[in-house]
């Protein structure tokens, strides 16, 4: 008898929800269920439905067959678990009278804003589903079956400490250091006697000989200076007649060795100012110089700079002083070590970015310049803070908020104020304590159930309201 009462109202069901389906229009009682064998069906009693030959998630109300001919399979009542006759339930006793939980209303099957404070059916002839005391509580928080928690695999994790580190990566160039260029000039008119056998790239070192000078404003200097000197001048007149010298630039390897010799020479070895490569060469042996001709310009690359563009969103998490990996493209598995310098004022209208300079030491001057690198700031927060996994928060764009999981199936939601992202975390400056525990899987399920219950929650409170009295001057009689 209930075999019958309960293949009556699958067929209802069916009928109600529509004369004449077609395949892949009616779902399975039991969608986790597999093919119905041949053998099942004969077993199984009376046919409910038919199902694709194949396995194939469609199904029909009349018999079919198969493009190929094959007919498809029986399925009765037996073979699916919704149609199983329930166990006979125990009996009753008055303890579990005391503890039966009380239904609160009764809410639409499909999800509709409709409440009902007795049993009744849809129109499709579907139960209203009951909801107990203790599911609808007032502090926002939502309470689901074990079985339900299982479906939706929902995963919890405690709220705990730890650092948030973020990478931000963008690719830059290499250029030089503009405070580690010389160049080598005169400061008087002269001529070029000779030039030291060095060209453009060669390394030079710091008071190395790169030409000879002859010019006859530092001979009469060297004259004035070699007299006073030969008299044995003391105090301003020989500190005037050597500053005459300095001022025209003379190294101070030629003053000694000519107050060594006490003799003027034709001309004057000049020397390089610094250690470094030479990046442009013009002097040419005979050539007349002028004052602040550049005859050589070098450049020392054992401090390189950097240059790499930040997208704006990133720039509050990089400062100076942040350690930085470069990663050379020309040098695979390669790396160096440099600082963030200068984080530069402006920003880029066209692309949205601000350009940063780095400072790398290259000792071994691997970096050269113009070299494409690949640049890694480690960036984040200075230390362990407040962090939830990303999959936890809700975000919605103007709201944040996690679910918090209150144990026995409860969870809560809360909104959340959030901090700096990095590693798959996400720091949490507000809303939530050390030790609680957030859904971070298969939240946005429970979310979405959570919506649907303050939704029919408060459209129950709006119905029970009484109606509001009219106005004065509302047009309503009195």
């Amino acid at each position: 008898m209930r075999r019958a009462i309960a293949i009556g109202a699958a067929a209802a069901v069916c009928a109600a929800a529509g004369a004449g389906l077609y395949a892949g229009a009616i779902p399975r009682a039991n969608p986790f269920a597999g093919p119905v064998t041949v053998a099942a069906a004969a077993e199984g009693g009376a046919t409910i439905y038919y199902q694709d030959p194949d396995g194939k998630p469609f199904y029909s109300l009349e018999p079919k067959k198969a493009p190929d001919g094959r007919a498809w399979r029986a399925v009765p009542a037996g073979a699916d678990v919704s149609f199983d006759e329930p166990e006979e339930a125990p009996a009753r006793t008055k303890a579990d009278a005391k503890t039966e939980r009380k239904i609160k209303y009764y809410r639409n099957p499909m999800g509709l804003p409709d409440t009902s404070p007795v049993p009744k059916k849809d129109s499709m002839g579907m139960d209203y589903i009951p909801v107990y005391e203790g599911e609808d509580a007032d502090d926002g928080s939502i309470k689901l079956s074990s079985g339900k928690i299982q479906r939706t695999g929902a995963k919890s994790e405690a709220v705990v400490k730890r650092p948030v580190i973020s990478l931000i990566r963008a690719p830059g160039t290499v250029q030089e250091d503009e405070r580690r260029i010389s160049v080598v000039a005169l400061r008087f008119e002269g001529f070029v006697e000779s030039v030291a056998n060095v060209t453009t790239g060669d390394h030079v070192h710091k008071g190395q000989p790169l030409l000879n000078v002859y010019s006859p404003a530092l001979s009469s200097a060297a004259a004035e200076y070699l007299s006073a000197f030969n008299a044995g001048a003391t105090g301003k007149d020989l500190k005037g007649a050597r500053r005459r010298l300095e001022n025209l630039a003379a190294p101070e390897a030629a003053i000694k060795e000519l107050e060594r010799t006490r003799e003027i020479s034709l001309s004057i070895p000049w020397l390089a100012p610094q250690d470094g490569e030479i990046l442009e060469r013009n002097a040419v042996p005979g050539m007349r110089a002028g004052p602040g001709d550049v005859l050589f310009r070098i450049a020392d690359h054992r401090l390189v700079w950097v240059l790499i563009d930040v997208a704006e969103r990133d720039l509050p998490q990089v400062a100076v002083g942040t350690k930085v990996t470069i990663r050379p493209r020309a040098f695979a598995g390669q790396s160096l070590e440099g600082t963030v310098a200068l984080i530069y004022p402006h920003l880029n209208a066209a692309t949205r970015t601000a350009r940063i300079r780095i400072e790398v030491p290259n000792r071994d001057e691997l970096l050269r310049p113009e070299m494409y690198v690949d640049a890694e700031i480690e960036a984040g927060t200075p230390g362990p803070v407040l962090a939830v996994a990303e999959s936890a928060v809700l975000d919605s764009g103007s709201r944040q908020a996690v679910l918090v999981d209150k144990g026995e199936g409860r969870f809560e939601p809360r909104e959340v104020k959030l901090g700096r992202r990095g590693g798959g975390f996400v720091e949490i400056t507000n809303g939530l304590s050390e030790g609680e525990a957030v859904v971070t899987s298969a939240n946005f399920l429970i979310d979405a159930e959570s919506n649907l219950k303050a939704a029919l929650k408060g459209f129950a409170e709006s119905n029970s309201m009484p109606p509001e009295a009219p106005t004065s001057g509302s047009g309503a009689r009195p």
